[in-house]
């Protein structure tokens, strides 16, 4: 009997990771989502890869998506929660992609997404940790593309900008102009673009508005000192109170 393909999402509870999970259920894929374990942790890293490994069916497809964002003056900010965004964000996501790169290049088939975000583009001055750990990720997704071009394992990075999740909430960021924003983008659409760049086998995706696209876009000619300051202006405590 034939079945369907086979898909993992981590950070499946909300946001965009959620709405992952749907375009994979609504494409045809049967879906395994991280819930009851602790990716910041090895222990629940390899706890949620056996999960899949006890299904007894080849891993098809697996969307890194878990994450987690802190904002504020690094100098004041928490540091355990600093060590839990590169626990989560980055430690997880090499784990976790290593134990899934092995059983895909020995099959020779598989897709791999990363949920980087437009802030790997650019320093993130008030959210340093976090910026720099989506730098890691593109980075890293971009690296391992090429290691595995031949392998028939394809490595797609997804780069969204501001979404209308609970993240801004959660990284304590409402005060911020970019977490006070109306303007944000819709983590439905978000993610279909991510899902169909992941099947396209693209190397990465700049999701939501033109504006993420065209800052993207300027960020490859924009030194990095200007860059530090124009993100300053949106992730500045208290700079969601201010008027232009």
């Amino acid at each position: 009997m034939q079945t369907k393909p086979l898909a993992a999402v981590t950070g499946a509870s909300s946001g965009i990771g959620l709405e992952l999970a749907k375009q994979f259920t609504e494409n045809g894929f049967d879906v395994i989502e991280a819930v009851d374990v602790d990716l910041s942790t090895p222990e629940g890293v390899e706890r949620f890869y056996a999960q899949v490994s006890a299904t007894g069916r080849p891993l098809d497809a697996i969307a890194i998506n878990a994450g987690i964002g802190q904002g504020g003056p690094f100098a004041t900010s928490d540091l355990d929660t600093d060590l839990r965004i590169v626990d989560l964000n980055v430690r997880s996501s090499v784990h976790l992609a290593k134990l899934a790169v092995r059983d895909m290049v020995a099959r020779g088939a598989g897709r791999i997404l990363f949920t980087s975000s437009i802030a790997a583009t650019q320093p993130g001055p008030f959210e340093a940790v976090y910026a720099a750990s989506k730098a890691f990720l593109l980075s890293f997704s971009e690296a391992l593309r090429e290691e595995l071009k031949d392998s028939g394992v394809t490595v797609t990075a997804l780069m969204p900008g501001p979404t209308d999740t609970n993240f801004f909430d959660r990284a304590g960021m409402q005060d911020t102009r970019v977490g006070a924003s109306d303007s944000k983008d819709d983590p439905a659409q978000v993610a279909k673009q991510g899902f169909e760049a992941l099947m396209k086998g693209k190397d990465h995706v700049v999701a939501g508005s033109v504006t993420n696209r065209l800052m993207a876009g300027a960020a490859k000619v924009t030194p990095e000192t200007v860059k530090a300051r124009m993100h300053r202006g949106m992730s500045e405590p208290g700079s969601g109170d201010r008027e232009d």
